[in-house]
């Protein structure tokens, strides 16, 4: 893996919408069913909105019926990382690019086959690159 991509909350607030980084910088989350890309069936590569780096393939995406996007992979098992949260009285595993350190989601383990994992992720935290 390369090494990790380091900037300054001052660089990031540069870089990132207010929404953006309230997200990916402090882990927030935007509300359900208002994101861009929860209800998108175009194809393409999910990147990281922080960083560009390859995060999920649109052949893994599916509804969930959450509000989120949801991947049941990322594109490589190295792309995405995942640390406990013990947040809003619950544990959870949080997904966050390994380039950055963005927080992009959860990740739960009820998805559908072959990995039954649902890589809820925001909207926000994404940026498509649609296939021509």
């Amino acid at each position: 893996m390369k090494s990790k991509l380091h900037k300054t909350e001052k660089e990031w607030r540069e870089l990132l919408t207010a929404e953006q980084f309230t997200v990916c910088r402090r882990k927030g989350t935007e509300p359900a069913f208002t994101g861009e890309y929860y209800d998108c069936k175009e194809e393409g590569m999910y990147r990281c909105a922080c960083c560009g780096a390859d995060l999920f393939s649109s052949e893994t995406k599916y509804d969930s019926g959450t509000g989120w996007p949801s991947f049941w992979a990322p594109t490589s098992p190295e792309n995405v990382s995942a640390e406990t949260d013990d947040s809003l009285f619950m544990q959870r595993t949080e997904a966050l690019c390994s380039a950055c350190d963005a927080h992009l989601g959860h990740v739960f383990d009820d998805g559908p086959p072959p990995t039954r994992k649902r890589y809820c992720i925001n909207s926000v935290a994404l940026k498509l690159t649609r296939e021509k």
